[in-house]
């Protein structure tokens, strides 16, 4: 195995933010590659494996660069990086860093952070209609506001509309205090999360009070035709498929779609079929409609979102194995399981 040296030189200020507090971020690309990582004032060198020294190298002038570009490094670039690196991409981090959407209020960048994230949001400024599909952590639901945002700023948009099925995870509320609007405030708080970071507070409810941010529950969405909106329809697979059905036939001239949903984490009632799912399978090869499948790689979360993401998908894979190997459909096995809870509580 042939061994190699190579030296990298960095800015000192670039260096803390590319090896991470404590060099956390060092470690992990020397338990990577595997390499020897040494900063000697300015000086990086690298020794290892002729191939691993290689690669780590690419991934650091990459950090670098995007360092210099005015980044604060996060564990989840160095993990991408890697990533992306062992599938011999090097430049992805790079590619996806030019693609600005806008500054939340705190003057904080927002852009992809992934080339599934970067093919959504090129999706979104393409087509009329976007699903963006995939687990938690994602960024669907952030990146389709940020987009509706800069359309609204950039008067692409007349107005911003946003609607999400009130239902709740698989908990039972019962009646909640107050009038109609603070009684479906709690399912739409992930949307007003988003809007008060990226938009400002003031400005969000000043927008409201003219009607020109609009965010309601989906059953108010019957009877409306929305022209010249950007329309997010967030946890759509809680939509039944006459919902989902509802929902697209309210679309009008000049707008924009995007449809966010995660299939793994229905809340629907047991043997109920999703709208989102449906809407997939019907929808599939129209123009203008794009599809974008977002994955546990995708995940720019805790680096332990992204564990837990692959630990249920490896499950839930493992199960739908075993049904399969006995014939079953998930519903057959939901009816199963509610048998024995009924045949344990007659006895």
């Amino acid at each position: 195995m042939e061994y190699r040296e190579e030296l990298l030189h960095m800015e000192a200020e670039h260096i803390r933010n590319v090896f991470g507090q404590f060099d956390l971020f060092l470690k992990k690309l020397e338990r990577a590659f595997p390499v020897s990582i040494v900063d000697r004032g300015g000086a990086v060198r690298v020794s290892g494996p002729a191939g691993q020294v290689e690669s780590a190298c690419a991934v650091l002038r990459e950090l670098y660069e995007i360092s210099r570009r005015g980044n604060q490094i996060q564990e989840q670039n160095v993990d991408y990086a890697i990533a992306m690196s062992m599938e011999n991409q090097n430049s992805a981090l790079l590619e996806i860093d030019e693609d600005l959407i806008c500054h939340t209020v705190s003057g904080k960048p927002v852009k992809p952070k992934t080339l599934g994230q970067k093919e959504y949001v090129d999706a979104i400024r393409d087509k009329m209609i976007v699903f963006g599909l995939g687990p938690a952590g994602t960024g669907k639901t952030y990146l389709a506001m940020a987009m509706a945002i800069t359309a609204f700023r950039n008067n692409e948009a007349e107005r911003i509309i946003l609607t999400r099925p009130a239902i709740e995870a698989g908990e039972r509320l019962g009646f909640l205090p107050g009038d109609l609007q603070s009684k479906v405030d709690p399912y739409l708080r992930p949307l007003y999360d988003a809007l008060y970071q990226i938009m400002g507070a003031e400005s969000f409810l000043k927008n409201m009070e003219k009607g020109l941010i609009e965010v309601a529950p989906l059953a108010y969405m019957r009877g409306r035709t929305l022209d010249n909106a950007y329309i997010i329809l967030d946890e759509a697979q809680n939509t039944t498929p006459a919902q989902m059905k509802m929902f697209l036939t309210r679309i009008g001239f000049g707008s924009k779609v995007i449809i966010t949903g995660d299939a793994s984490q229905k809340d629907l009632a047991p043997g109920a079929v999703s709208g989102l799912d449906v809407a997939v399978k019907v929808l599939a090869g129209i123009e203008d409609i794009a599809f974008c499948r977002l994955t546990s790689r995708d995940v720019v979360r805790h680096p332990l979102v992204q564990k837990i993401v692959q630990a249920y998908e490896a499950y839930e894979a493992k199960e739908a194995a075993a049904r399969d190997r006995r014939g079953e459909r998930p519903q057959d096995e939901r009816r199963r399981g509610n048998g024995m809870q009924k045949r344990r509580y007659e006895r």
